[in-house]
């Protein structure tokens, strides 16, 4: 792949650190989810995969609804992305919910948004390793 952007991030002291990207938009405190034991003051790594994979696939749906001729433009992305316990160490579990506007019927919305999970780079880049969840609303 020839890459025609690459996003430069640094992360110290891991999940209870700061992330800041190397243009210096991205500046963030992490903190452990309170669920997890931590305090939660801050973001987590979790919540930054759900704000990117939404955004991606939601570029990826505006994508494929205007080359069907179908405005999408109005579309919500929710990722939930879950970290749970598997096997002896963790991993991710992701559901994508989708609201369409209401102009768009469910099965043209279904067949939109399944085009979409296949050229989505986050869906290409998890697919095979993580469960992700299609939700239509």
């Amino acid at each position: 792949m020839d890459a025609i952007y690459t996003a430069v991030a640094t992360a110290t002291h891991g999940r209870d650190g700061r992330a800041v990207s190397s243009d210096g938009r991205l500046d963030l405190q992490l903190a452990i989810p309170a669920e997890m034991g931590g305090n939660g003051q801050g973001t987590n790594p979790e919540q930054l995969f759900a704000a990117g994979y939404s955004a991606c696939f939601a570029s990826a749906l505006g994508l494929v609804g205007r080359a069907a001729k179908v405005d999408v433009s109005d579309a919500a992305v929710t990722a939930e992305v879950g970290i749970g316990k598997q096997g002896e160490s963790f991993g991710l579990a992701v559901t994508l919910r989708v609201e369409l506007p209401e102009s768009v019927d469910a099965e043209t919305g279904r067949k939109l948004v399944e085009q979409a999970h296949q050229v989505c780079p986050y869906s290409n880049a998890t697919r095979g390793n993580i469960e992700v969840d299609l939700v239509v609303e």
